[in-house]
């Protein structure tokens, strides 16, 4: 929701108990695991990409000191300020690189007047690795501060502070719904002159998005959900698909860290439009059936979209064989809210 909140990280969990969960528990629930054989019988994924999709006006551009902290900016041709789109790829938070972006996206924005940009991101394991709690606050501040770097360099590179949206796969898609509901994040006495640049979105436009990253109503939702374990810095016997039982189990202990990074439990009254895009839907979504890809499942936006139109917040929701009747795509969802008015973040 609209306002003035710094990013809080209100537990901390001492160690020895996330080793002794990971040591020791394994998924109670067959409905947490019983896709996984199904899983590891997948075709191995493609290589990520290793250059960009088209010469960036400035790559690799750092906004940080690690070197995962780096964006691409593909700058608009324009006399005025031009609107921002900022990608955050997917890849569970543990893998995946800006370079996903598809020239085809960025041609088409471009030919509006439409900057883009392209961000990488420190991992959850990377973080695991440095002892942060939850791993999830690193890729997540790393959204927020590219994003703060972003309108610092507006001068520079033209950018419109006003119309910034955000767009993004899977965990790039959660990240970026986060920043389009979390309040403001800017600290305007802060020495820092990015840390004092609003986090605020004008939209956001994402695919496969996960709204929650709670588990107690992700099993009611889709009794077969098995995601997001890893998130909180749990370790399952059989990969990050079984620590969702341990963080189920465990949930309580971590609760202050699963509300503060779900993005759901920000939204409401004066969040900027949102449209979700479930491209791997295979059926009509209802809460409470098993999914076939449950991680991607229509059925998580499913109450958001009740709680964000309750709060007069625009929400667009399309699958498969249910197109949204206003916008074709994503990119034309970007396209129509980044070129509308501007209003002030």
């Amino acid at each position: 929701m609209a306002g003035s909140r710094t990013i809080s990280h209100p537990l901390s969990l001492a160690a020895a108990l996330l080793a002794l969960v990971a040591a020791t528990q394994a998924p109670a629930h067959g409905q947490a695991t019983k896709d996984e054989p199904k899983a590891k019988a997948k075709a191995t994924p493609k290589p990520a990409p290793t250059k960009p999709p088209l010469p960036p006006t400035a790559g690799n551009v750092p906004y940080g000191d690690h070197p995962r902290q780096v964006l691409d900016f593909y700058k608009a041709e324009s006399k005025e300020p031009t609107p921002l789109v900022v990608f955050i790829h997917g890849g569970g938070w543990v893998n995946g690189d800006k370079y996903g972006l598809g020239a085809g996206t960025i041609k088409a924005l471009q030919a509006e007047g439409i900057s883009v940009a392209a961000i990488n991101y420190r991992y959850t394991t990377q973080a695991d690795e440095a002892g942060i709690k939850p791993p999830v606050k690193w890729p997540i501040e790393d959204a927020v501060r590219a994003i703060q770097f972003l309108r610092s360099k507006a001068g520079e590179w033209n950018i419109d502070k006003t119309r910034i949206g955000a767009t993004g796969g899977s965990a790039g898609a959660c990240s970026s719904l986060w920043l389009a509901f979390h309040d403001d994040v800017a600290k305007p006495d802060s020495p820092d002159p990015i840390a004092r640049e609003s986090s605020r979105l004008a939209c956001a436009a994402v695919g496969g998005a996960q709204t929650t990253l709670d588990p107690k109503p992700l099993r009611e939702w889709i009794p077969n959900y098995r995601y997001g374990g890893h998130a909180f810095g749990f370790k399952g016997p059989n990969g990050r698909d079984s620590a969702f039982q341990i963080l189920y189990d465990h949930r309580d202990e971590v609760l202050p860290w699963i509300k503060e990074y779900s993005p759901m439990e920000h939204a409401g009254a004066g969040d900027p439009p949102v449209f979700l895009d479930y491209p791997q839907q295979d059926k009509p979504p209802v809460l409470g059936e098993e999914q076939k890809d449950p991680t991607h499942s229509a059925v998580m936006a499913l109450p958001l979209v009740d709680k964000l139109k309750a709060a007069g917040v625009e929400a667009h929701l399309a699958y498969p064989g249910h197109k949204d009747p206003e916008y074709a795509s994503t990119t034309a969802f970007l396209i129509a809210k980044l070129k509308a008015p501007a209003s002030k973040p």
